[in-house]
């Protein structure tokens, strides 16, 4: 399991492309018949890609991982979110097994000791994305699907970021301690996300980016909104982005995205708004 260190912002600004990349970049995130974990010590989240490419593969009780945990299994202390951003699979939660169609999601609450990960068509495996966070409680293992997610429709064409925000683990839709998780589909011809933007001192954010043909790319950007950066994502890479920094990206063309957010609250409209004229 890869470790990152937390990040302030006054350093941030001093970053170069290579050292942004290397804070905050996901890449590789699917790895064939492999769990790709990314443990950040930006509230203390998990960010893994889970391809069961070779048969079951077992969230794990690794002894080298749960060192870095200090628990006996995975999620002793911890939740867990999972949406498929691959082909049909399913997810077995302490011995029932959930099907999984590509875009289902899945939340797992803390105590949970054993979820086994499998593709159906080994020649076409699932592809679960999946975040972790340190939890108090423990919640039910709900199954969610896309047309039960709560759909808010966001912007317009004449702005270029007409999208629907799918809510998965959200407070009325799947109750967790604090991990909040969601599918975000832009339409057809829009490519800005989350602008004009804004900032949550409260709360963390990851997002990962896929429906991204090979050749297009999405500009991620990052910092404060006065110091402004950008990370140039391509298809199933994710990034990471701390309470202090703004998260918007705009791409080459339409694509879909995986949000996720862990901090002091699960308030989605809980946003410091950040105005145009006021970035830089």
């Amino acid at each position: 399991m890869e470790i990152r260190e937390s990040s302030n912002s006054k350093d941030a600004k001093h970053y170069t492309t290579e050292r942004l990349r290397e804070e905050f970049l996901v890449e590789d995130l699917f790895i064939s018949g492999k769990i790709k974990r990314v443990y950040s010590q930006i509230d203390r989240i998990i960010v893994m890609g889970i391809v069961p490419a070779g048969g079951a593969i077992e969230l794990g009780q690794n002894l080298d991982i749960m060192h870095n945990l200090g628990t006996d299994y995975f999620l002793e202390r911890r939740e867990l979110g999972v949406i498929n951003m691959g082909e049909k699979g399913s997810i077995t939660v302490d011995g029932k097994k959930y099907e999984m169609n590509s875009r289902d999601g899945l939340y797992a609450g803390k105590g949970t000791k054993e979820v086994l990960f499998e593709s159906e068509d080994l020649n076409k495996p699932a592809k679960f994305y999946a975040l972790s966070a340190p939890a108090h409680k423990t919640y039910e293992t709900t199954h969610i699907d896309i047309s039960k997610a709560n759909k808010v429709d966001m912007g317009s064409d004449g702005n270029c970021n007409k999208r629907v925000i799918n809510q998965y683990i959200q407070p009325g839709v799947v109750e967790s301690c604090q991990l909040c998780m969601g599918l975000t589909q832009m339409a057809p011809g829009n490519v800005w996300n989350t602008m004009p933007c804004h900032t949550h001192q409260r709360r963390m954010e990851v997002y990962a980016y896929f429906d991204l043909p090979e050749d297009a790319m999405v500009f991620h950007y990052i910092g404060e909104p006065c110091e402004t950066r950008h990370i140039i994502m391509k298809n199933e890479q994710a990034a990471i982005t701390p309470s202090w920094s703004i998260h918007s990206g705009c791409g080459t063309c339409a694509y879909s995205f995986i949000w996720g957010m862990v901090g002091e609250n699960q308030t989605f409209t809980d946003m410091d708004a950040v105005e145009l004229k006021e970035m830089k």
